[in-house]
């Protein structure tokens, strides 16, 4: 099967999918799937645009609306996670997951699902302390605090992913593992961005909470994004018991603009006799059924249930009768319900409506699943108020439980720091300003002919000397890469309509080494140079340290 792996979206559907397109027609594949790594920024109308962490001036309605209206349908499969540049009023009517337009498939704040029989999951958002141990309280119209935190981690969504027992063959998260870079090429990474090299040296680079995933998923691959940078790497995990070690294949992109590496095709052997769609995954199912009484929709901090003696109940794994049960509760149909519905009017160029105000509605989908399995929609829990009685309920969530320690705690420390160290200090790659990266925007429309000329040159391609994925940390060593090549992408499509903004955040990873499959798509101009070259590309402005001390309220965590 060949999976089409994406960086940052921002938005730009119809610039990734005339790439895949591309693609396809020079090399003779076909591409199965596509997976975005978060920054989808899926924008139906004016009114989400007021919903994204983004600055006014930069507010761009992109092209998602054209897929959500029925204009267009995406030509790929299309599965994807959220990041820290989101319409968040829309992807919170989708907390367990759902259809964002038809053949746009989102995984929910965390989620595992089945495609063709390979294993996908992933968590939205990206970390931050401060925000880590809180429920999911945001409600449109956010103030400028839960705009930001709309999209932070919560330490329930790792709590249910921590309950996972079956392995999974890929795993999405929006920022990197913390830790991650250690296993590639470091050097070559702190090259292309310099301005990391503290939080690498002192390892506060990354997720805390991702780390702990990895640790304990140990998925065949890792794909991310969110630093702007292409970076490879491989990890030897730590064997489980008397299994054989496994080992992860690490892969970050970079953002869907010129010149730069957000593409790469990953082939992944299919499962014979595998369901041909996509299907609802019977563990995870069964976990959200057993954790949810644990959800709450506070800014009360709470720590999810452990063994050490306090709590009743602390593993909330799936068993085998519990699996039957939602296989049970759904009559037998793993297929996932092409459902998708409206919920909002979209976007007309022809008749804008720049004083639209946010919405909140409650999606068909989530109803539909929630009464399927006995599950609670927590957005239209805060949509009616009931967050003040989980405020009465305290920590246990809900009135049938026994005591109020059963389930968990709101008086224990917190997992990680929520007020010191690198993880919410001043000098945190999870904090770049967002005026900074969109200064980077700025400085790309100087290369604008160049972009113009793609078409143009299309028959001009350079093939770069073989890339080689890092050295493993381990004594496994990786499978060969087949040669790559550097593909020119299709010509600029965003609608010239609409210039509310311009919105582009995301990151990719660091090096110009490849993970296992197949080829590297960039977004290059006629100039041909080394593999490893950043060409004409900008730097990210950063005019001096004071943007890593800013207000936290004032950062862009990402």
């Amino acid at each position: 099967m060949k999976i089409a792996v994406e960086g940052c979206c921002h938005g730009e559907l119809d610039k990734i999918y005339e790439t895949i397109e591309y693609l396809e027609q020079k090399e003779g594949v076909k591409v199965d799937l596509l997976l975005c790594c978060g920054d989808f920024q899926a924008v139906r109308n004016e009114g989400d645009l007021k919903c994204m962490a983004v600055p006014a001036k930069y507010r761009t309605m992109q092209t998602f609306y054209k897929y959500y209206s029925g204009e267009k349908k995406a030509p790929v499969f299309t599965i994807f996670i959220g990041g820290n540049h989101e319409a968040s009023n829309h992807l919170q009517e989708l907390p367990y997951g759902g259809w964002v337009a038809p053949n746009i498939y989102y995984l929910g704040y965390a989620g595992v699902i089945r495609y063709k029989g390979i294993r996908i999951g992933g968590l939205s958002g990206i970390f931050k302390s401060r925000d880590y141990r809180k429920g999911h309280h945001e409600f449109p119209p956010y103030n400028p605090e839960t705009l930001r935190s709309a999209y932070h981690i919560r330490n329930i969504e790792v709590f249910k992913l921590k309950q996972i027992q079956m392995p999974i063959d890929i795993f999405m998260s929006h920022d990197w593992p913390r830790g991650i870079y250690y296993y590639g090429s470091t050097k070559e990474l702190l090259r292309k961005k310099k301005f990391l090299r503290q939080e690498v040296e002192s390892n506060s680079l990354g997720s805390p909470a991702a780390e702990e995933l990895l640790a304990h998923l140990q998925p065949n691959y890792w794909f991310s994004a969110h630093l702007h940078v292409k970076f490879a790497a491989i990890m030897q995990h730590l064997p489980k018991g008397k299994s054989a070690p496994r080992v992860t294949k690490f892969l970050s992109l970079d953002k869907c603009l010129p010149h730069r590496e957000f593409l790469q095709i990953v082939d992944i052997p299919e499962r014979p006799g595998s369901s041909e769609g996509l299907e609802y995954d019977p563990e995870w199912l069964a976990i959200l059924k057993a954790t949810n009484t644990l959800q709450r929709t506070t800014p009360h901090p709470w720590n999810p249930p452990e063994n050490n003696g306090l709590h009743e109940r602390w593993d909330f794994s799936a068993s085998e009768a519990a699996m039957m049960q939602v296989v049970e509760d759904l009559s037998g149909e793993l297929g996932i319900p092409d459902n998708f519905s409206p919920t909002v009017p979209s976007y007309n160029p022809n008749k804008p409506h720049r004083q639209a105000t946010p919405s909140y509605n409650t999606n068909p989908q989530t109803t539909e699943l929630c009464a399927k399995l006995g599950l609670t929609d927590i957005y239209a829990q805060v949509g009616r108020g009931e967050d003040e009685v989980a405020r009465v309920q305290g920590s246990t969530g809900g009135e049938d439980d026994e005591d109020e320690d059963s389930l968990g705690s709101t008086d224990e420390p917190s997992e990680y720091p929520t007020d010191t160290s690198g993880l919410s200090g001043s000098f945190n790659p999870d904090e770049i300003t967002i005026e900074d990266e969109w200064e980077e925007e700025e400085e790309l429309k100087a290369e604008v002919k160049a972009d113009e000329l793609f078409d143009a040159k299309a028959g001009e391609i350079h093939t770069p000397s073989r890339m080689v994925l890092p050295e493993p940390k381990c004594s496994v060593s990786p499978p060969p890469l087949p040669d790559l090549m550097n593909l020119p992408p299709p010509s600029h499509s965003t609608p010239a309509h609409a210039q509310f903004g311009a919105d582009g955040a995301g990151q990719g990873s660091g090096d110009d080494e490849d993970v296992t499959a197949a080829r590297i798509l960039k977004r290059t101009s006629i100039e041909s140079g080394d593999a490893g070259s950043r060409g004409p590309t900008p730097r990210i402005k950063r005019r001096n340290q004071v943007i890593y001390t800013a207000a936290e309220d004032d950062e862009c965590e990402g």
